[in-house]
């Protein structure tokens, strides 16, 4: 995996928690119990595309999956996700550092802002003042 940061960056969003799924073989991140990231490396899949990639599925605006899909072959339909509103980015490919933290966050605050908005401002209590 070329992305060593990427479950550090992952748990440092407001609430975030991470769990592994044993039955699928996920490295799960999740906000209030709602799941904004995971990590996996599909085996035996008849979609070639995604067989023996290390990847990460991320939540994402159905428009922008759409055009992130034409301008990088390492970001394709979701993973066993629903393919109009999760990505998968391959974490073996050359994806640039700065676009996949983008989608990290941008995954992250799908799920938040789906949230009540009493959660919503808890969460925000807990982010770190910027400097």
């Amino acid at each position: 995996m070329n992305y060593d940061w990427l479950d550090a960056w992952l748990l440092s969003k407001p609430g975030a928690e991470k769990d592994y799924k044993i039955e699928w073989g996920w490295h799960r991140y999740m906000v209030r119990g709602k799941l904004f990231a995971a990590i996996c490396a599909p085996e035996g899949m008849k979609d070639e595309r995604y067989n023996g990639h290390d990847l990460v599925n991320l939540k994402c605006d159905p428009e922008l999956s759409r055009l992130l899909q034409e301008q990088y072959p390492d970001i394709l339909p979701g993973f066993y996700c629903d393919k109009r509103l999760w990505i998968a980015a391959l974490l073996d490919g050359s994806l640039p550092e700065e676009v996949l933290r983008d989608l990290c966050d941008k995954s992250y605050q799908l799920i938040v802002e789906k949230l009540p908005k009493k959660t919503q401002r808890e969460l925000q209590e807990e982010q770190p003042a910027e400097a």
